[in-house]
C-alpha cells in the first residue's frame, strides 16, 4: 500500500516536470521588442509621410480692416533629399495655392546636408518654387543646412522668393498702411533693425527667423509676430512628455507657440527629416496664419 503510494507520487511528479513552465518575463519582453519594431517602422515609413495644414487664428487690435484676414502661409525644414523629394515638393506647392495666401514665408533647411541634388533636381525644385503664388510676396530666410548648399540663394531667387536675411521688407495696403517683415540669418546681425524701426509706422511688425532660440535677441524691439523653423517641435516626440531631443539654438524654445512678453512666436514643426529619418507623433505640416481684427 505504502509503495503504491510513493509510485503514485513519483508518476505525477514526473507528469509535473513535464508541463512547458511559463515564463513572464519571456513574453513581457518578446512583446517590449514587438512594440519597439512597430515603433520605429511606423516612425519611419508613416511618421514621416502626408501633410497636414496647422492653422491658426491670431487676434490683435493693431489690425485694421483691410488687413483683416491677411493669411501667411508659413512652411520650413524641408530637407530635401532625406524623407522627401519631389513628390512632397509638388504636394507642399500645391497645398500651399489651396489656402490663398498673402504672403509666403520659409524659414530655413531646404535641402539636407548630406544630400547632393543633381541639375535636373535643382531645375524642377526652382520651377516648383515658382508656382507658388501669394498676394504680396514669397520670403525667405536661410538655416544651417542651407549654408552647405552652395547654390541655396540662386535656387530662392531664381524662384522669386525675396531675401530677407538681416533685412527687412514693408508690406502696404490700398490704404498705404503697412505691415514690417524683417528676418535674421543663421549669422544673426540685428543692426539694421534699428534703421528698419526708426522711424516706426507700422501696425503690425513680423519677424522671421531660422533659430528660435535668437529670439532672445530681438525681445526689446517688441515685434507682434515671430516665425521660426528649425526645432521641428522635436522631430520624436511621446505623449506627456514631449520632445526627446532638440538642436542647439532651440534648446530653450521649441515648441510650437510661445507668449513671449507681447509677441506670439511660432515655431514650424516641419516637413522633412534630419540626422535621423523618423518622426513620432509629429507628421509633417505648414502653418496657416489669419490675422484677425479684434472689434471694440
Amino acid at each position: 500500500m505504502n509503495r503504491t503510494n510513493i509510485d503514485d507520487y513519483s508518476i505525477e511528479s514526473l507528469i509535473d516536470e513535464e508541463k512547458p513552465k511559463k515564463r513572464p518575463l519571456r513574453k513581457l519582453f518578446f512583446y517590449i521588442i514587438l512594440i519597439i519594431i512597430i515603433t520605429i517602422i511606423y516612425s519611419r515609413y508613416v511618421g514621416t509621410s502626408g501633410l497636414f495644414i496647422k492653422e491658426y487664428s491670431i487676434e490683435s487690435n493693431k489690425i485694421t480692416e483691410k488687413f483683416n484676414g491677411f493669411k501667411i502661409a508659413h512652411f520650413s525644414d524641408f530637407h530635401f533629399g532625406r524623407t522627401t523629394s519631389t513628390s512632397e515638393l509638388k504636394q507642399l506647392v500645391d497645398e500651399i495655392n489651396l489656402t490663398k495666401p498673402d504672403i509666403v514665408i520659409f524659414t530655413g533647411d531646404f535641402i539636407d546636408k548630406d544630400v547632393k541634388i543633381t541639375d535636373k533636381e535643382l531645375s524642377y525644385i526652382i520651377d516648383e518654387l515658382s508656382k507658388i503664388n501669394s498676394t504680396y510676396g514669397n520670403y525667405y530666410v536661410n538655416g544651417n543646412h542651407d549654408l552647405k548648399y552652395d547654390k541655396f540663394y540662386q535656387m530662392f531667387e531664381s524662384a522669386n522668393f525675396i531675401n530677407l536675411n538681416n533685412t527687412y521688407d514693408v508690406v502696404y495696403n490700398t490704404n498705404n498702411e503697412a505691415i514690417l517683415l524683417s528676418g535674421l540669418s543663421t549669422n544673426k546681425d540685428t543692426v539694421f533693425l534699428e534703421e528698419a524701426l526708426k522711424d516706426d509706422n507700422y501696425i503690425y511688425k513680423i519677424n522671421i527667423m531660422h533659430y528660435p532660440d535668437y529670439i532672445s535677441d530681438i525681445k526689446k524691439y517688441n515685434f507682434d509676430l515671430v516665425l521660426a523653423g528649425h526645432s521641428h517641435n522635436g522631430q520624436v516626440r511621446i505623449p506627456f512628455y514631449g520632445a526627446i531631443y532638440t538642436p542647439n539654438y532651440a534648446k530653450k524654445y521649441y515648441k510650437e507657440y510661445y507668449k513671449v512678453d507681447n509677441t506670439d512666436f511660432y515655431i514650424s514643426s516641419g516637413i522633412g527629416t534630419s540626422m535621423y529619418n523618423f518622426r513620432l507623433f509629429n507628421r509633417p505640416s505648414f502653418n496657416l496664419y489669419r490675422l484677425r481684427k479684434v472689434n471694440q
